[in-house]
Formats: structure tokens, C-alpha cells, sequence
């Protein structure tokens, strides 16, 4: 098995360069207005610095494409005529670009000017070089004591910090008195913020004990895999997935992290295990598993992760629906909360015929008169003795038909009934019944999808791992039962046929999803499903029920993305 990192651009939190010897970049904008999807840049201007030292300088006028405000122009000096014969953005954007290069972007309130930039090159289809960036602004109110300033604003800190340059409104002069406030500002740091690393740490408040943490993650390697976060007790505290573990874990020790509740955690955390997988869909079920397994207190998913809600017919004479944890063989569902399973409920009995009471009835009725349901006609009232048996078991085949996918004989009714209220000029009845006619749709074609692949006792499927190899998986009625890979330039069949021999024996359930838990079967379904995946082997036909709730999806999509009360109402 092989494992390769991901390469992607280091963060600010990863960068790990000596301050003095950064190559910070400094940055002011003069705009229009303040929005930067109306209004438009006027001037742009950098000075580039390293240990202190200025080494370069930029500055352009640019034409913003529409007129400057009087009061714009009143403020900063800048009017039409001097930006009449100025480049456009298309061309002061990427000669800015290459300016920046590989330096770190400084700037004073850093979201504003970043806003900016950020804009004018999704407008242009430029990409974005997402380079660090350090904000004076938030540095100052870290670094200076209170009370040594007035306010953070450039000029009070100009003035408190007795700087060489003042700003003036205007690009250039504004980021040489920013560059001046930031080596200031550099001078004051805690004795232990020397790297870049450290500085974006204490700009985001992490603590010296959550720094002094970063040797749990020392140890871990660099593929994908489960890692749990442990406490004194060797208590299972969090649990995640990660495609790199060591960078993964890595990033809880730093200014990457910002939930509160996660810090909580990283602080009563006192060892970190790992389980290594060979690859992310392993990795993904295992952490299902390890969550049920555990339920670790930080993790939102760790209370009853994997459970739903199903519709399941009750074992009586008369049989009526009951809304429960564990399916039966004919249940309907899953549904990810009760009460979307009690809409389904309501809107069955509406259809089917078959009875909302509880009561036990014996075979020739329990002599007692109708109720109201019975007058409603959604009910054929064999309390009373109106219906045998064998007539009562037409209302449930329709249900059992809705579950397995056979027939859709349920979902014609209900839509025709939502023609009803729409033709009688009941919209908004025919809109709440059209919203749950859709959820229902939904809840059904979902649980189709995934009874039909965990009624397959094996498949085996590859897909590429982007480095010319392969990752493969062993799926045993709806379970992952084994995972590997076969590297660039191994056979993948032997791979193949170790992995059959080694999988997991799975021992199939008697309800909808043979005993696969439904986040389990959702994750590999989704994987199986994806365009880059390959069929290798299966040893029964892997095919979805096309006459039932997948019939109706595309309806189901539509009426979900609705904005009207319902189409009638047009």
C-alpha cells in the first residue's frame, strides 16, 4: 500500500519562515465606494520589504470604469481627469500579481483591500495566489498595550508609534506609513513569536499549551487514515478523517483552529492514535465505526451516529403503520428525523386506505360502529367488520409495493390529490401537501437506491488514484469488507483477489439494508456512484428500481426548488 500527501499552497499557519527573513509585501487600495461588487479600484500601490529594509515599491492609478464620487474625490484628490488616460484593471491587476509573487500581503484592515482584489480577479478569471497575509489592524489590538493609543486607525497608530510616514489617502504614501507600522509592530511581539507560524498563533489568540501540543502530532504519518483525539483517561475525546494525518492533526496545534469547543478539546487532549487506511473511503466508514462505537463527546455527529427513522407495518390481523428505530424486512425509509417520518405517515393514510387507530382487531371485527376516518372514506373500517382480512391486505400491498420499488400506485394518488386542491383554488393546502409529497419521493428513492446495493452480496470496484494506480474496494451487502490499492505499475488484479481473501465476512440482516448501517451505506454508495469509478466485479446484478420513486426524482427536484405558492396558483 502507498500514500501520497497532498500538495497544496502552505498556509500562513504552515509557512514556519524567521520574520526577518519574510519578504512581506504592503498593500493599499483607493476605491470608488466601499462595495466591491458597485464601486471600483482608483489606485493600487505596494512596498515590498524583507528584514526591515524596503526593497521594491509599486504604484499605479487605475481606471475604476465609472466616475468618482465628489465626495470620493474630496477625500483622497483623485478625480476623472487624472484617471482619463490610466490602465485598466485587466492590465494594473496582474502587473500588481507578479509584484506580490511569493511575498506575504500586509495591508491595514487586510479584508477590505483583499475584498477588493479578490473581486477584480473573479471578474477578470484571474486565480487568486491566496498568499498569506498578515492585518496591521488586527496586529495592533494583539501587540499594543490599552491605553498607549487612542484608537487602531493608521493615523492614531502613526502617531503613537512615531513612525516615519503618515498617510495621506492616497496608495503609495498609505502603504509605506502601513509598512512602518508593521516593523513597529514586529518590534513589540512576545519574545516566543519569531516565525511567521508563531505570528499568525498569537494573531488568532492560540495559547502556549495548545502550542506546546504539537508533538502529539509528531508521530503520525503522512497518508489518509482515522485519528482520535484522547483524553487523561485514554477517554475517546474526537474523532476525525484525514487524507494527510500528521498535517491534519498538525493543525489543531495552530491559528488554523478556531473553534471554541475544539480548543476545549486540543487542552484536555493528552494523546492522539491513529488507524492508517488505504484510502479516504476507508477512512470515512472507519470513522462511522469508531463513532458508533465510541460517541465521543466533541464530535456532533457521536449521539446515535448512522440511526433513522423508519415506517415499518405492524405484525397484527389488520396491519397499520408504526414509526420506528429498527426496520423490518418491508419498512419504508430511512428518514433523518421522526417528524419527516410521521408527514409520510399522514400522507399514506390519506392514500392508502389503511387504519391510524391502534386498537387490536380480530379477523371478524371488533362489532364496534365506524369512526370518522371510516366517513372521510380513508379508512374501509374493519373494526366494524366492513372489510375481511384478505380485502384490508390490498391496502398494505400498495405500501409494500411503495417500499421495494415494485409500484408507485401510492404516489399517483397523492398527486392527484394535489391536482384536486390546485383545481378547487387551495393553494396553499396544495402547496404543504406538494412539499411533503417531495420529502417523501426524496426519503423512498434514497432508501431504493441503497437496498438495492446492500442486496448485493459482493462487488469489487477500483477507481484511479490520480497517480496512474488504483484505489479499490470490497463491498459485501452494503459494507465495506476491504480496502487497498495497487500502486502506478502493479497488476491490480492480484491486489484484486488478495483483498477477496482476506474481506470481511459479512452476514446479511433481515431489513431493507441486510443489516448495514445507513451513513455507512450512503458514503459507499456515493463513492460507488461517482463517474470515475469502475465496476471490477459483482457478483449479482447492481440495478436500482427505475418504476417506483425514481420515477418521480425529477418531479421530486422541482417541486423542492419551488418558489411559488404551488404552479396552479400561476
Amino acid at each position: 500500500m502507498t500514500r501520497s500527501p497532498q500538495h497544496a499552497q502552505m498556509s500562513l499557519d504552515e509557512v514556519g519562515q524567521p520574520l526577518d527573513e519574510v519578504t512581506f509585501v504592503v498593500v493599499d487600495l483607493e476605491t470608488t465606494g466601499r462595495s466591491r461588487e458597485r464601486d471600483g479600484i482608483t489606485e493600487i500601490a505596494a512596498v515590498k520589504t524583507r528584514g526591515g529594509e524596503t526593497v521594491a515599491e509599486f504604484s499605479t492609478l487605475v481606471s475604476p470604469g465609472r466616475r468618482v464620487p465628489s465626495e470620493v474625490t474630496a477625500i483622497t484628490g483623485i478625480t476623472d481627469h487624472m484617471l482619463s488616460e490610466a490602465p485598466a484593471l485587466d492590465s494594473a491587476l496582474p502587473a500588481f500579481l507578479d509584484f506580490v509573487g511569493d511575498g506575504v500581503i500586509v495591508a491595514h484592515n487586510a479584508p477590505f483591500d483583499l475584498g477588493f482584489l479578490r473581486a477584480g480577479c473573479a471578474r477578470l478569471g484571474l486565480r487568486w495566489p491566496n498568499p498569506p497575509v498578515v492585518c496591521t489592524l488586527r496586529l495592533a489590538r494583539r501587540a499594543l498595550p490599552a491605553g498607549q493609543t487612542r484608537g487602531h486607525s493608521l493615523g492614531e497608530l502613526t502617531t503613537a508609534l512615531g513612525t516615519a510616514h503618515t498617510p495621506a489617502h492616497r496608495a503609495l504614501r498609505d502603504a509605506r506609513a502601513t509598512a512602518d507600522v508593521l516593523h513597529a509592530l514586529l518590534r513589540r511581539l512576545p519574545h516566543g513569536v519569531r516565525c511567521l507560524e508563531e505570528l499568525s498563533e498569537y494573531l488568532s489568540g492560540v495559547t502556549a499549551a495548545q502550542r506546546g501540543k504539537r508533538d502529539l502530532a509528531a508521530g503520525l504519518p503522512n497518508g489518509p487514515g482515522v485519528y482520535m483525539f484522547l483524553g487523561p483517561n485514554e477517554e475517546v475525546l474526537y474523532i476525525g478523517t484525514a487524507t494527510n494525518l500528521r498535517r491534519r492533526v498538525g493543525q489543531y496545534f495552530t491559528a488554523g483552529e478556531r473553534r471554541a469547543r475544539v480548543r476545549e478539546m486540543v487542552s484536555l487532549a493528552e494523546r492522539v492514535d491513529h488507524v492508517s487506511c488505504a484510502h479516504p473511503l476507508e477512512a470515512q466508514v472507519r470513522e462511522l465505526r469508531l463513532l458508533g462505537a465510541h460517541r465521543p463527546e466533541y464530535n456532533r455527529r457521536s449521539k446515535n451516529p448512522g440511526r433513522a427513522w423508519w415506517i415499518s407495518l405492524t405484525a397484527e390481523t389488520f396491519p397499520r403503520l408504526r414509526i420506528t428505530r429498527k426496520p423490518g424486512r418491508d419498512s419504508l425509509g430511512p428518514f433523518r428525523t421522526r417528524n419527516s417520518a410521521a408527514r409520510a405517515v399522514e400522507a399514506l393514510h390519506e392514500v392508502t386506505g389503511l387504519r391510524s387507530c391502534t386498537e387490536g382487531i380480530p379477523a371478524g371485527g371488533s362489532g364496534r360502529s365506524p369512526c370518522a376516518v371510516y366517513e372521510l372514506g380513508r379508512c374501509g373500517a374493519p373494526c366494524a367488520g366492513h372489510e375481511t382480512p384478505s380485502e384490508y391486505d390490498r391496502h398494505v400491498s400498495t405500501v409494500r409495493e411503495l417500499g421495494d420499488g415494485s409500484g408507485d400506485a401510492v404516489l399517483h394518488r397523492l398527486h392527484g390529490r394535489l391536482e384536486e386542491l390546485a383545481t378547487l383554488q387551495r393553494f396553499e393546502e396544495a402547496a404543504w401537501g406538494r412539499d411533503r409529497l417531495a420529502a417523501l419521493v426524496h426519503a423512498l428513492d434514497r432508501g431504493q437506491r441503497l437496498a438495492a446495493l446492500a442486496r448485493v452480496p459482493e462487488l469489487v470496484a477500483a477507481r484511479p488514484d490520480g497517480s496512474g494506480g488504483w484505489l479499490i474496494a470490497v463491498v459485501r451487502h452494503g459494507r465495506l469488507a476491504a480496502a487497498g490499492t495497487a500502486p502506478r505499475d502493479t497488476p491490480p488484479m492480484p491486489v484484486v483477489e488478495a483483498l477477496l481473501a482476506t474481506a470481511e465476512t459479512v452476514v446479511p440482516g433481515p431489513d431493507p439494508l441486510y443489516g448495514a448501517p445507513v451513513e455507512e451505506v450512503r458514503v459507499i454508495h456515493r463513492w460507488l456512484s461517482a463517474t470515475e469509478t469502475r465496476m471490477v466485479r459483482c457478483r449479482r446484478p447492481w440495478s436500482e428500481p427505475a418504476g417506483s420513486a425514481g420515477k418521480w426524482r425529477e418531479w421530486a427536484e422541482r417541486a423542492s426548488s419551488a418558489r411559488t405558492p404551488y404552479p396552479g396558483a400561476d
